[in-house]
């Protein structure tokens, strides 16, 4: 059952399935385990992230489509639920329609994107993307009206998913009953759905084709596969599943703007987890977005306790300040690419064999 529930791609180390058990028991209990605003609130980035970077993976790794665009769709999706939330009121209809939408409306934009640009060689298509990516942060920053500019759109969710539902007494292990611990389960039931379909699709007959068109695209045009085709499809696909990752991005925040949803240094980040985790492994998206985005937010803590520890000692209590949590970030991501090249769960499966 566990083997066709995950799409016949079982993690092959023992280490990598120790980790990946680890994180999801984390995950599914974290209200409970690690009670707190700001933990709960880094368990449901990490599920969210973890489904952005699957969804990039699935057409960098699998489909060795290189994109700058991918924030661009989770941004539309964060978009849509906001719009949806300001201009039908704060039901569960307007989440769905807001989701839906924007799911639509990437799957249709990168439809566009990719039947006039996959035809052309990977550089040039990811300039492409990149551009337009900075066309539609502009254009949203300059519609005011609409998006809210540079301020960002704040908006009601159902009163359901908010602090101010309480639906019983009390608290369990730490954790109040109430909206929010329904809106984390919220956002960890649908992440969770959309990383198991996701593995499904790398690991069906279209994920085989992809593969093959990654490895050498003119054999595989050769043997009658339309290349473009299939490129269109994953790009369709990715966008759809990035842009569903934004809605519930937005629901969880509660407020949508460029900066937390278009931004360049999101797209960044995403590339750096698909790296630390490793491409073409769905796996890896789990792997990478829960390290990086706990280096996000603990990393620059922890520095600060070290060192306040080492001081009196020369040198350094200045040399790990939590001001250069930054450049410290950035040896660790530099020290996880030497060592492990082909990403941590590329690294364990070599162990393995």
């Amino acid at each position: 059952m566990l083997t066709k529930l995950l799409s016949g791609d079982t993690p092959r180390s023992p280490v990598l399935a120790v980790l990946l058990i680890g994180i999801l028991v984390c995950l599914a209990l974290a209200p409970f385990l690690f009670p707190g605003v700001r933990s709960v609130d880094t368990a449901a980035r990490i599920c969210i992230f973890i489904v952005l970077v699957a969804s990039y993976d699935l057409m960098l790794g699998y489909g060795g489509i290189v994109s700058f665009a991918h924030t661009m769709f989770f941004g539309i999706g964060a978009y849509g639920v906001a719009l949806a939330c300001t201009h039908l009121g704060r039901g569960f209809d307007a989440l769905l329609v807001g989701s839906v939408a924007g799911a639509l409306v990437a799957a249709t934009l990168a439809f566009v994107i990719g039947l006039f640009s996959l035809r052309v060689r990977a550089i040039f298509f990811a300039m492409i993307t990149l551009a337009v990516a900075s066309a539609v942060a502009v254009l949203v920053s300059q519609l005011s009206a609409i998006t809210g500019g540079e301020d960002g759109l704040n908006y009601r969710i159902p009163r359901e998913l908010t602090p101010a539902f309480k639906f019983a007494d009390g608290q369990i292990l730490g954790a109040r009953l109430n909206g929010k611990l329904l809106n984390y389960y919220l956002i960890f039931g649908s992440t969770l759905l959309i990383f198991l379909l996701l593995l499904r699709i790398v690991h069906s007959p279209f994920g085989r084709v992809l593969q093959a068109i990654r490895e050498n695209d003119f054999r595989a045009e050769a043997i009658g596969y339309r290349v473009v085709y299939y490129r269109v499809a994953v790009t369709c696909i990715s966008a759809a599943a990035a842009a569903l990752a934004g809605s519930l991005y937005a629901i969880w925040l509660r407020y949508v703007g460029p900066d937390t949803t278009l931004s360049l240094e999101i797209m960044i980040d995403v590339l750096l987890m698909v790296v630390i985790g490793g491409m073409g492994t769905m796996y890896g998206a789990v792997i990478g977005a829960t390290i990086f985005v706990l280096a996000q937010n603990y990393l620059q803590a922890l520095m600060s306790v070290a060192s306040d520890a080492l001081t009196g000692l020369p040198v350094l209590p200045e040399l790990i300040s939590a001001d250069r949590w930054l450049l410290w970030l950035g040896v660790l991501f530099i020290l996880s690419v030497y060592f492990f090249p082909t990403g941590i769960v590329g690294r364990l499966r070599q162990r393995r064999r």
